[in-house]
């Protein structure tokens, strides 16, 4: 199946909301509220629905250009190509690429075995225990490679029999898999830089065309799986200028105090993430448009 992108130009919007003016501290004497989340397979079910169709679309017809991507995570691509493994370019970096933005890093996604992967490349490492990846080193830069056998799927996504895209065959549905372990569907596209394709089974690039942060399964599941999220997606909101579509901005809302189980360093690298590269006026402003101020600052009440 075959599906070109939407014609139309990719638009910013800016945050409107006006933001307190006060250094960010963490909030030390507000407990988390028990998460009580209540939601049936149905339900689901019906939301993963409206992401069914999928498209593969030319990257030459959404701009992206070869020349982006970083002189190391090319050598990291043709290796592993010449070696007879596929490799797909995934994440944010694949977003980036087709909002003309200069990707931070890169992320690599290969058939090969993380093994298999440090057989070819010396200079490399396997890290993490509940999602290995494989760091591969060039003095001090560090490509990032995973492998499609190495993601392991959470208990929410038992989804996946039920929700199979139509009119794919294996390779297909083994790459829909992997991208629906993802958070947003921004960030579940997959770019093959030798076929020059770039696969879109979760509705990213509408989303992107929309200027619209959108969790691929569920909201309330996609935070329950991680608090974490919540965070990410005012980060990536203030970032590009995008707005929190509907569903997401409400379980934003709903589950704003379950950011305080995340521990005292996570919690203080996703605000630093969230501060830098020049978005942390519109990060505010996000924080305090969705009451997320309020819990992390608690003068703000007063």
């Amino acid at each position: 199946v075959f599906c070109s992108s939407q014609k139309g130009p990719l638009f910013l919007p800016r945050p409107s909301s006006t933001a307190p003016s006060q250094p960010f501290q963490i909030r030390q004497n507000l407990s988390p509220t028990p998460l009580r989340i209540r939601w049936s397979c149905a339900a689901a079910i019906e939301t993963l629905d409206e992401v069914r169709e999928w498209k593969k679309v030319s990257s030459r017809e959404l701009g992206i250009s070869t020349s982006a991507i970083s002189g190391h995570t090319r050598t990291v691509l043709k290796e592993l190509k010449r070696n007879g493994y596929e490799v797909y370019l995934v994440g944010g970096c694949v977003r980036d690429l087709i909002l003309k933005r200069v990707p931070k890093d890169f992320d690599i996604l290969t058939t090969a075995e993380l093994r298999e992967i440090v057989d070819i490349f010396p200079h490399s490492e396997i890290v993490g225990r509940r999602f290995p990846i494989c760091h591969v080193r060039f003095g001090d830069n560090i490509v990032e490679v995973s492998s499609f056998n190495s993601r392991r799927q959470t208990c929410s996504r038992n989804l996946i029999p039920f929700v199979r895209p139509i009119d794919c065959d294996e390779k297909d549905n083994i790459r829909w898999r992997n991208c629906l372990q993802r958070d947003f569907t921004i960030n579940g596209l997959m770019f093959d830089p030798f076929a020059r394709l770039v696969y879109d089974y979760m509705g990213g690039l509408e989303d992107i065309r929309k200027a619209k942060v959108r969790t691929i399964i569920p909201s309330s599941m996609s935070f329950h799986e991680d608090c974490a999220r919540i965070l990410r997606a005012i980060r990536i909101a203030a970032r590009l200028g995008f707005r929190l579509a509907r569903r997401t901005a409400q379980s934003v809302r709903d589950l704003s105090c379950s950011i305080l189980r995340l521990d005292r360093a996570r919690l203080l690298m996703e605000m630093n993430y969230m501060l830098a590269y020049g978005s942390a006026e519109a990060s505010v402003r996000l924080l305090w448009k969705f009451g997320l101020l309020e819990i992390l600052l608690p003068h703000q009440r007063t």
